[in-house]
């Protein structure tokens, strides 16, 4: 790496270093500042005043994993700002262009970095908010590990559905639950072949199902009649399945699949007699490619704008690929908003997730190609 890249790449490192702490920092003041008195909440509850800041600090450690994949684009933008203005202030560019060196060049070194971020947003996206989604569904008032509430009707993998009155987090455990066990049946629905009730439900992990006290199993046998015959129950001590303590706060959200990753979204598209919002999971799927494609072409949209070389017409340009930048950023944003809208009879997830690419790519290269290097 020659002398000026590295003199590129640390000026526009340090600037996505500031930007990500400024604007996720913000972010967090914000929202602590008008969820305060939710926090204070656990003071009257006998909690001391160190676990209230441990509470809180846990809090916004894992709501940070989302802000960064929510503003990825914009920190980057800001950062190659921040290095761009820094070198024309100095009259730097006109320097590097009398020395015959390209201005397209000199843009290289933040394109390679970009890209290179761009990955520690799909490894966001894709390891670390999975892993922290039931942290991130919790209420800013709830304690962690000791929610309480009712579940109806979720589903696991295999069809079966889970109702319980009462499910602690804290102990994962289930209060008189009743598990409906559904085989598929025809081309997309379902048939109930049994059902279980019991005491109360317990994780195993170890075993990988829900350990079941005065558990009983009743057989359905739905005959020619509408009528249901049903055989004797028979006791059972554990039932197999996939949904996990740790998935339930996840799935009582109704916005749940944004934080799934992109396996557990085709998990989910290939059951699909059981999925009634099909579009809105073909949506995130479709959005988790377009994503950092956006925010790379939302990059090389500002970026030939800010290589403007005169120190008096930086001004005009920041405003102008903020502009370009903020025009991208709600185009995508609007685009979330309808994917899964009905429009002429149809619905057309995966032709709004590349609406903003579509727009803002051939623009991108306009702009490239008009550079004044």
């Amino acid at each position: 790496m020659k002398i000026l890249d590295k003199y590129i790449a640390k000026n526009f490192l340090i600037g996505y270093a500031i930007t990500f702490m400024v604007l996720i920092g913000l972010l967090i003041i914000v929202d602590l500042s008008l969820n305060i008195d939710e926090f204070a909440e656990h003071s009257e509850h006998g909690v001391e005043t160190i676990s209230i800041i441990k509470n809180i600090s846990m809090f916004y450690v894992a709501r940070s994993a989302q802000y960064f994949r929510d503003l990825a684009g914009i920190i980057t933008v800001v950062a190659a700002t921040f290095s761009l203005v820094k070198m024309t202030s100095n009259n730097e560019l006109i320097v590097i262009m009398a020395s015959g060196v390209s201005l397209k060049r000199v843009i290289a070194p933040i394109v390679l970095l970009a890209t290179l971020l761009t990955g520690l947003l799909v490894i966001d996206q894709e390891l670390i908010i999975p892993r922290l989604a039931n942290r991130l569904v919790m209420s800013h008032d709830t304690l962690p590990g000791e929610d309480r509430y009712d579940v109806w009707f979720m589903s696991d993998t295999k069809g079966s559905l889970i109702c319980t009155k009462d499910f602690n987090e804290k102990t994962a455990t289930l209060a008189s639950p009743l598990i409906i066990i559904r085989e598929p049946y025809g081309a997309a629905g379902w048939k109930v072949v049994g059902k279980i009730q019991a005491k109360e439900g317990v994780y195993n992990d170890e075993t990988g199902g829900w350990d079941l006290i005065e558990g009983l199993y009743v057989k359905i046998d739905r005959g020619a009649d509408i009528s249901d015959v049903q055989i004797a129950p028979e006791p059972i001590g554990f039932y197999e399945s996939d949904l996990t303590p740790s998935d339930i706060p996840i799935k009582r959200q109704e916005g749940f699949k944004d934080m799934l990753s992109s396996a557990q979204l085709s998990t989910l598209a290939s059951q699909r007699s059981r999925i009634k919002d099909l579009p809105e999971l073909y949506s995130q799927k479709h959005f988790r490619v377009t994503n950092p494609i956006t925010n790379m072409v939302m990059l090389m949209v500002a970026l030939p704008i800010l290589v403007c070389r005169d120190p008096k017409r930086m001004k005009t340009a920041i405003l102008v690929s903020f502009g370009f930048t903020t025009a991208c950023f709600l185009v995508s944003f609007a685009c979330k908003m309808v994917a899964t809208e009905v429009f002429f009879n149809q619905v057309r997830p995966e032709l709004w997730a590349w609406m903003p690419v579509f727009i803002f790519l051939p623009i991108a290269f306009l702009e490239i190609d008009s550079m004044r290097t």
